[in-house]
C-alpha cells in the first residue's frame, strides 16, 4: 500500500504528533490554510467517508476533534471549521477530517 497516512502510522514517515492514542492520531497539515490546521487521522486505513462506518471509531474521532478544538483555543469565540473530502477531492485517499481556525464569519 502506497499511503502517506499509513506510512506515518507505520513509522515509515516520522511526523511530530499533536495527539495519538491506539486507534487515532492527529498532526499539523503540511500545507496549513489556517494558523491552525491540524489532521485528525483514524489509523484503520478507510479510502473514502462513504466507506467509514465504524461508529465507535466515528464517536472517538469526534471526541478527540473536540480535544482539540479546546487545546487550540478554538472553541471560544475565534470560529473553526472541521471538514472532511471524499469521493476523489481528497489528496490522500485515506479518510481524515481537517480542524481549523481561526475562521471568521465572513469566510466561506
Amino acid at each position: 500500500m502506497d499511503c502517506v497516512f499509513c506510512k506515518i502510522r507505520d513509522r515509515i514517515i516520522a511526523k511530530d504528533f499533536t495527539y495519538e492514542d491506539d486507534d487515532v492520531m492527529v498532526f499539523p497539515d503540511i500545507s496549513p490554510l489556517k494558523p491552525v490546521h491540524l489532521l485528525v487521522v483514524p489509523k484503520k486505513h478507510t479510502e473514502d467517508y462513504l466507506e467509514f462506518n465504524d461508529l465507535d471509531l466515528s464517536a472517538k474521532i469526534k471526541l478527540v476533534i473536540n480535544k482539540m478544538l479546546v487545546e487550540q483555543k478554538l472553541e471560544d469565540g475565534k470560529g473553526y471549521r472541521v471538514s472532511v473530502n471524499g469521493g476523489g477531492a481528497q489528496a490522500v485517499r485515506h479518510v481524515h477530517f481537517h480542524v481549523m481556525g481561526p475562521i471568521s464569519k465572513t469566510e466561506s
